[in-house]
Parts: structure tokens; C-alpha cells; sequence
């Protein structure tokens, strides 16, 4: 019989190569995978029992999220080596995921918003932030799909953006006015001293010529975030609710924003409905009567 380690890395082919999870969630479910493990590194973890698994899922260390990801990962993993044959039943099938509660996602006001993008360009990179921003929220894609977007992806003439999301899923995204005009004055004019002499097909560069990071994104969007005197916990996922939240309050379908978003699912999108009544509720405590 293989052995656990080869097992794993099977199970991370299978996740990459025929579920076509996106990166970030195969490396948490591999972290995930190695922590359980090693846990369990004087047994196998293939024949642990329903209570053995419970006890380490209700360890005082794990919160009720944490432990909500393990139960999904663990699943996942014990159905695939039952599809392989190495195991007859799943032990968790049996455990119950916690109950969370629902975390209503953070965005900014269109007042905020207007003073995140009003940035005064002075330097050459100026004008790329002023393009990763508009892009941001204009079209309200992941932090990821922007740092992996190409200038080939790009139409100025239909002023449309491809997007590949989660899964390398395809979607098209629109662009606005500000945000065509943001890109082609950045690809244009800017991003080439921005290149120096290196080649590369990503829209968005570093100061040192390479494709820029979601960590070197994230200390861009804090910066601008303290000049424009925001003083909320802004990160990229921000502008991404932000978006969503806006156009819901203007009367979007939220079928169309599930579109924009890249959500397979519409409930995933429905947290906008909830964040949207939220706001309703907090707009009528201004009545006279209230």
C-alpha cells in the first residue's frame, strides 16, 4: 500500500488537474491536510475513527470557521480515496459542520471610494495605481484576476475585460469610461519605464520591471487608503463588496452581478441582498417618527 505522504499528493493532483480548484484553495487544502497528519503521525490516518476526528476538529485551538474548512477538506479527502479504493466508508460523513455566523462583508462608501481614487499622480508608478484601482472596483474582480491579467485580455475596442476566475473559469467583465481611460493612459504611456528592459504579457508591473504581487497590491491599496484619511480595514476583497453593494443599491440584477463577480453559485451572491438591508435599515433610523 502507498503511503500516506503519496496518497496526499495524489489527492493535490486530482484537486489541480480534474477539479481545477484555483491555487489558493489548493494550498489551503494541502496545509490543511499536512496539519491533520501530522496531528495523527503515530496512526493512519485512513483508518481513524468518526470520534477520533471529532475530538481533534473540537480541539480548544480550533475556532468554529477553522474547523468548518478542515470538515470540508476532510470530506473531500476521504471521498476521494473512497473513489480510489482505499477506503470503504468516509469518517466524517457522520459530523455536523458548526454553525457560523454570518459575517456581513466590509465595504466603502461612494463618498470613500471617490477619495481612495482621487490620487494626484506625481511618479510614474502613480499612474499604475490609479489603473489597478479603477479596474478594481469598477469591475469588481478578485485582487488574483487583476495581478494575473494580460494586456491580450484587454479590448479597447469593445471595452471589455477577460477574466479567468476561479477554476480558470472565463467570464467577460465591462469597463467603464474611467477605467478605459486608466488603462490605456498607464499601457500607453507608463507601464514601459516601467518595464525598463524586461517583457512581459501581465498589465501590471512592479517598480522593478516584474508582474506585481496580491502582498505587493495589498501595501498599495493601505497606503492610499491612509492618504485618503479611510480609516476602516480596507483590503483588496473591500473594493471587491464595495462594487457589489453599490450597484445592488442602484437597482442592478443581482443574476448580473453574480455574472461580474464569477460566482457559480447565486447564493453566494445573495450576501449582497443582506448587506444591502443592512443599509436600508440604517437609512430609515434618519426618519423623524424613528
Amino acid at each position: 500500500m502507498e503511503s500516506i505522504e503519496k496518497n496526499i499528493d495524489k489527492y493535490i493532483d486530482y484537486l489541480k488537474y480534474e477539479k481545477k480548484l484555483s491555487n489558493n484553495t489548493i494550498i489551503s487544502y494541502y496545509e490543511n491536510l499536512k496539519k491533520f497528519y501530522s496531528h495523527f503521525e503515530k496512526k493512519n490516518i485512513l483508518n481513524l475513527s468518526t470520534d477520533e476526528i471529532r475530538d481533534f476538529l473540537y480541539d480548544d485551538g480550533i475556532v468554529a470557521r477553522t474547523r468548518a474548512h478542515y470538515l470540508t477538506v476532510l470530506n473531500s479527502f476521504y471521498n476521494y480515496m473512497i473513489s480510489t479504493a482505499y477506503v470503504k466508508t468516509n469518517p466524517c460523513e457522520t459530523i455536523k459542520l458548526p454553525k457560523l455566523e454570518k459575517k456581513l462583508p466590509s465595504f466603502l462608501t461612494i463618498e470613500e471610494v471617490d477619495r481612495l481614487l482621487n490620487i494626484n499622480p506625481v511618479k510614474i508608478y502613480d499612474y499604475r495605481n490609479i489603473a489597478m484601482m479603477e479596474t478594481l472596483y469598477a469591475t469588481g474582480i478578485r485582487v488574483s484576476e487583476l495581478c494575473n491579467m494580460k494586456i491580450s485580455d484587454i479590448d479597447f475596442n469593445e471595452c471589455t475585460i477577460k477574466i479567468f476566475g476561479k477554476g480558470s473559469k472565463e467570464r467577460i467583465v465591462p469597463m467603464n469610461d474611467s477605467t478605459y481611460n486608466a488603462l490605456k493612459n498607464y499601457i500607453d504611456n507608463y507601464r514601459p519605464f516601467l518595464l525598463k528592459t524586461k517583457v512581459s504579457d501581465y498589465v501590471f508591473i512592479n517598480n522593478f520591471g516584474n508582474v506585481i504581487s496580491r502582498v505587493g497590491f495589498f501595501k498599495i491599496l493601505k497606503k492610499l487608503c491612509k492618504d485618503g484619511g479611510i480609516n476602516k480595514d480596507v483590503s483588496p476583497h473591500t473594493l471587491r463588496h464595495s462594487f457589489a453593494t453599490h450597484l445592488l443599491n442602484n437597482g442592478a440584477n443581482l443574476r448580473v452581478i453574480q455574472h461580474l463577480l464569477g460566482h457559480s453559485n447565486i447564493t453566494t451572491t445573495q450576501i449582497y441582498s443582506h448587506l444591502s438591508n443592512e443599509s436600508l435599515k440604517e437609512d430609515y433610523k434618519m426618519h423623524p417618527r424613528d
